[in-house]
């Protein structure tokens, strides 16, 4: 009842949506890495990253403004935040390939990329049941992101683990692929980071 008396403020889910967007988006132009130069994979995530700064900006202005918000206005910041980190990582893990002339992704980056489209398609499709209250598909979703992550871990801890186990690898070699693959799997852990927020916000309102 409570809902129908609050101002409609649609816009808010207009921006938390367009950011889950732009975080699939990243994560594609980040996996065209296997096939594109560096120089221009990090063009276009750049792109990418700007129109989610300018997103934030909005929802920043858009709270400050606002009294009644149709979620929790620190829920609101915190899932900006989130969303936009994923995108930020993914613009850190592009810069880094063309700072330290990485040719082309490793198995493992190629692997962790792929995660992180599977991730932010099921944020991107996850998202936008805040707005119609489909909380049971909020946790659903929540869960499946979880269990994403941790298939991430599981590869970025193996590549790292051969990284230092391989005996002739070049220590330069070994210091700007474990940096890829740090930003690779940090953008990972900010979608288990959102997911946490989506289930969390699914049991408040629900």
């Amino acid at each position: 009842m409570i809902r129908w008396l609050l101002p409609r403020e649609d816009h808010y889910y207009d921006m938390i949506e367009e950011l889950g967007r732009l975080g699939y988006e990243a994560a594609m132009a980040l996996a065209a890495f296997e096939t594109t130069p560096a120089a221009q994979v990090q063009a276009t995530v750049q792109i990418i990253e700007h129109k989610a700064d300018d997103v934030v900006r909005r929802m920043e202005d858009a709270l400050a403004r606002t009294f009644v918000t149709p979620l929790d206005r620190e829920d609101l910041h915190r899932l900006t935040s989130e969303l936009d980190d994923i995108i930020d990582l993914a613009n850190l893990t592009a810069r880094s390939y063309g700072l330290y002339s990485i040719e082309k992704p490793t198995p493992a980056m190629v692997e962790l990329s792929k995660k992180l489209i599977t991730c932010t398609a099921m944020i991107r499709d996850t998202v936008p049941h805040l707005r119609s209250h489909k909380f049971a598909e909020l946790i659903d979703g929540g869960r499946k992101v979880r269990e994403l992550e941790k298939e991430g871990d599981t590869i970025y801890r193996s590549a790292i683990s051969e990284l230092f186990k391989a005996p002739s690898i070049d220590f330069r070699e070994l210091l700007k692929q474990k940096e890829a693959l740090d930003h690779l799997e940090n953008a990972v852990d900010h979608c288990d980071n959102v997911a946490d927020l989506l289930s969390n916000m699914a049991v408040k309102h629900g």
